[in-house]
């Protein structure tokens, strides 16, 4: 059974904040269960979001909430073992709404490889500015052996 692999000890970057306004639209807003708070990047091409997990893992699913009219219209999942470089694991194409999307549905992820960091590229975005807006970001899956 899948279950969040975000936890206290996960860090998290991501290309960039909104004016740098890290107080109103930060990053911690994607993980705070609050449907008011979001992660709003600034513009420009292929936004962010790398997340650092204090052991190995496996990912087999992903959840988001964009923010409808500034969702990315292409994805992708890349992962890496501690000391290794970045491979693509998946690519997905959200859908431009504000609705919480579900990998499992949406866009499987296949044989996930154990990886101690993963790194989601919003390619491109529906806003014409190229910016990213998430309200929830949500990593499942398990501890890799």
């Amino acid at each position: 059974m899948a279950s969040t692999l975000i936890c206290s000890e996960t860090q998290s970057r991501v290309s960039s904040v909104l004016n740098r306004d890290v107080k109103q639209f930060g990053k911690k807003f994607m993980f705070d269960r609050n449907e008011e708070t979001c992660w709003n990047s600034d513009q420009g091409e292929c936004q962010w979001v790398f997340l650092e997990f204090p052991q190995p893992v496996q990912v087999s699913e992903l959840k988001v909430q964009f923010q409808g009219g500034f969702s990315a219209k292409t994805c992708r999942l890349e992962g890496c073992p501690k000391d290794g470089d970045f491979t693509v694991i998946s690519h997905f194409y959200p859908e431009d709404n504000n609705s919480l999307q579900i990998s499992f549905s949406l866009f499987p992820i296949q044989e996930a490889p154990a990886v101690h960091k993963v790194k989601i590229m919003f390619e491109n975005s529906a806003d014409f500015f190229g910016r990213i807006i998430v309200y929830s970001l949500d990593v499942l899956g398990g501890k890799a052996s």
